[in-house]
């Protein structure tokens, strides 16, 4: 066991002693994040400490470590084990634990870190967005949004010009066969990368709200800022949105004119001068209706990203999440927080279930 006063008890951190030279590197959106040196390999990873103080923390986790171990794409930064305290396996009924660590590849740095420097050079902007629409239509094919995509979320390693897509903290699975409305959480996207139409139906939306997310980090990565910060007109439109629940028909259309015309007539062309391609790419995915919206499949095979473009080298997922899958968390948690008397080996429930736990289990 480690002792009290090593480095690891320091920083909060119970592992064993194969990780050694603890960096902090920053905190995630469920947990602080350092780097240290794995004994056993040789190489640097990250370690992302999971809290599970009570029933939201755990479903949170153990979502988290379910999506993480289960997306294996070039572009997703990849896990490499979960362990318990003192760097145990994992135990059969984890929710128990007060703390899980995901061991997770470490990367050089995030795209937030590169933006400080200002815009990049067009062709690393596409290069690196290119390979976040290829994760990102991997991540979608499996049935999951991400939920929070900005550019402290994205890392990259710049002598490869290598994407991948990290921190799945507030990832949520969902079933294209079955409906999820009115069981998403509100208030999940960074508000500088959150789509409209979230603003005005904040608990029912889909993939499109990543889309919107990507859309924006590619203006930031042209433009050297961000699009949607409140430091200008488009803040008072955001107002707008989030403080009227529902819209008439003309008084929709007026904001589709508002939005459009503050953002091609004044953010863009006042930041930097895009080439047609980059405008009509940006004007298909920050679409006001996420109905319009380039989906990530369809976005790759855009113009914009001609020369990268690859189809048969953009892989989809074969083991896609489904609706049992986001409840086997809920029955889980509801199961070992409730202090039943069941056996663990009993978290593996029917599926027919589903639909009673759902209506018990209604947002997260």
């Amino acid at each position: 066991m480690a002792r009290q006063d090593t480095p690891l008890f320091l920083h909060g951190f119970d592992l064993s002693g194969h990780f050694v030279d603890l960096r902090p590197l920053g905190t995630g959106v469920t947990g602080l994040v350092l780097s240290a040196v794995d004994q056993r390999t040789g190489q640097r990873v990250a370690i992302k400490k999971l809290v599970m103080r009570d029933t939201v923390t755990v479903k949170h986790a153990l979502r988290e470590v379910k999506i993480t171990r289960r997306l294996h794409h070039e572009n997703v930064v990849r896990v490499h084990e979960v362990l318990a305290p003192y760097g145990r396996p994992l135990p059969r009924d984890p929710t128990q634990l007060s703390a899980l660590y995901i061991v997770q590849e470490c990367m050089e740095t995030d795209l937030a870190r590169l933006l400080e420097q200002g815009p990049l050079p067009t062709g690393h902007a596409t290069l690196l967005f290119y390979q976040l629409l290829r994760g990102l239509k991997f991540i979608h094919s499996a049935n999951v949004l991400h939920r929070d995509l900005k550019p402290a979320n994205i890392f990259i390693n710049t002598d490869q010009l290598l994407l991948k897509i990290g921190d799945f903290g507030l990832a949520r699975i969902v079933d294209p066969h079955y409906s999820h409305k009115g069981y998403l959480s509100e208030g999940l996207v960074t508000k500088w990368y959150c789509s409209p139409r979230l603003l005005l139906s904040p608990n029912n939306y889909t993939k499109a709200i990543d889309m919107w997310a990507a859309g924006c980090i590619l203006a930031e990565m042209l433009t050297g800022r961000m699009l949607f910060a409140g430091a200008h007109e488009l803040e008072q439109m955001q107002l707008i949105l989030d403080s009227v629940p529902v819209l008439r028909e003309e008084d929709r259309h007026d904001l589709i004119g508002i939005f459009f015309f503050i953002l091609f007539c004044f953010v863009l062309p006042h930041s930097l001068s895009l080439s047609p391609s980059a405008v009509d790419f940006l004007e298909r995915i920050l679409t006001f209706h996420p109905m319009d919206r380039l989906t990530a499949e369809a976005a790759l095979s855009h113009p914009f990203l001609q020369q990268y473009s690859c189809p048969e080298d953009e892989p989809t997922s074969t083991h896609p999440f489904r609706i049992e899958d986001e409840l086997e968390d809920s029955l889980i948690t509801e199961q070992s927080l409730s202090n039943s008397n069941s056996q663990a080996s009993s978290i593996h429930w029917d599926r027919w279930v589903h639909l009673v736990v759902l209506k018990s289990d209604t947002r997260d």
